[in-house]
């Protein structure tokens, strides 16, 4: 059982799967980042100093020492935002990889010389 685990560890589909869930959250981190610190502040500045965390509605106050409950949309708005940058990006990255496969593939390479030769005698053969 332990022989089967590490083939199927060793096979290529396995590592290239766990090396894009390692750098697909890394990347969702710093997408995070440039949201959280750089786009919704700037953001909030230019529609007249909103800070998108505080905006919220306290539905319920919070007694003896309690958090309040809070409809924090602001922090909603701000991962929606990260979902579609995220988004873009994937599609620009898929978009660039199926163009460069699409080019690798309208390039066929020509038959060997052989190849064309035995075509050539095979046609000539039925004709007579």
């Amino acid at each position: 059982m332990i022989e089967e685990f590490k083939k199927f560890i060793a096979q290529g589909n396995a590592l290239d799967l766990a090396v894009g869930v390692i750098i697909g959250g890394a990347f969702g981190k710093i997408v995070s980042s440039f949201v959280g610190d750089i786009f919704m502040p700037v953001l909030g500045l230019m529609l007249g100093g909103i800070d998108f965390n505080s905006l919220g509605i306290v539905l319920k106050e919070g007694k003896d020492g309690a958090a309040p409950v809070i409809f924090a949309y602001g922090k909603f708005l701000q991962s929606v935002v990260d979902f579609f940058l995220i988004a873009i990006a994937l599609f620009f990255l898929v978009k660039a990889i199926n163009s460069f496969r699409t080019k690798k593939e309208e390039a066929p390479a020509p038959p060997p010389e052989d190849i064309v030769l035995l075509t050539e005698i095979r046609d000539l053969l039925k004709s007579k």
